[in-house]
């Protein structure tokens, strides 16, 4: 297996940010996203990357910025390195296929979470309140049960740390009281769509989260869209409610450390080669299955 990209070295640019996953780079009017093999959970960057992981985060956000650029407009200029300024040529080896040149926008520093299905911190919330953000659910839902609606439950953004969920009106409060309403509706427009989409596609998409940012006064996607980082995708075949549910995203990764001892204090273990395998194997099926015959 190849050996993962974990960080970029671009001399002849500014650093814009490095995330727990994306090295950015300020091209003046425009931004260049890279997204690396670097791989986080329980707010821990990981020391083991997964090979190619970047490049499925790259095309399957590119695929679904197209796809849903009829009902959102997105911060997307390109993801094909042909297409890009020819002082990044020789960065090739860094940058085919896991960058994009973006526009640049001033991020809403919010995480849009819409929830389909009862899983994750939102069934721990449920099992101790019959609550998820402090929306009131029916009584008697079991563990990965499809809700009666999908539900917007946005939460902070953090840079380091752990992001909290919080209420549409604690998010007014942080953002200010025009944004909670839109960026929910916009938040469960993009949802709705790509669920539909994905079930004809053998997969249900339990949850996702996106995130906005403004750019000359309009609100538009930014980031990454859909991709095993940022959204629960489970198999329509094997889906049974009332159990956890195999996974083709992040969650195998959060599954075996939960397993292996850790205490989620920094610093993570590394990843034992099997798991490593497992995990690039299901980001990449994930992918085939949601792009084949597009």
């Amino acid at each position: 297996m190849a050996q993962p990209l974990l960080q970029t070295y671009i001399p002849s640019l500014a650093l814009y940010g490095r995330g727990k996953v994306r090295d950015t780079y300020d091209l003046n009017d425009k931004l260049l996203i890279v997204a690396t093999d670097r791989i986080s959970a329980f707010d821990s960057i990981l020391p083991t990357g997964i090979p190619g992981k970047g490049e499925v985060l790259t095309q399957m956000s590119a695929f679904w910025f197209r796809r849903t650029a009829g009902i959102q407009e997105n911060h997307m200029i390109t993801a094909d390195f042909a297409e890009f300024p020819e002082d990044l040529k020789p960065f090739e080896d860094q940058l085919a296929g896991r960058s994009m040149l973006v526009k640049k926008a001033q991020r809403i520093d919010i995480e849009c979470v819409v929830r389909g299905y009862l899983a994750g911190s939102g069934w721990a919330e449920y099992k101790r309140s019959q609550t998820i953000c402090g929306i009131k659910l029916p009584a008697g839902l079991r563990e990965s049960e499809k809700l009666p609606e999908p539900i917007f439950t946005p939460s902070t953004k953090a840079e380091s740390g752990h992001d909290m969920n919080i209420s549409i009106e604690e998010m007014g409060e942080l953002v200010g009281p025009v944004w909670p309403r839109e960026l929910r509706d916009k938040s469960l427009r993009v949802y709705a769509t790509a669920e539909r989409y994905a079930r004809a596609k053998g997969i249900i998409i339990a949850d996702t989260k996106v995130e906005y940012g403004l750019l000359d006064g309009k609100v538009i996607l930014i980031d990454e869209l859909l991709t095993p980082d940022s959204s629960r995708f489970w198999d329509t075949a094997s889906y049974e409610p009332g159990r956890s549910q195999p996974s083709l995203d992040k969650q195998y990764v959060r599954d075996w450390l939960e397993a292996s001892g850790w205490d989620k204090e920094p610093p993570a273990p590394p990843l034992p080669e099997d798991v490593v395998q497992k995990t690039s194997e299901k980001y990449w099926e994930a992918y085939r299955r949601l792009t084949s015959g597009e």
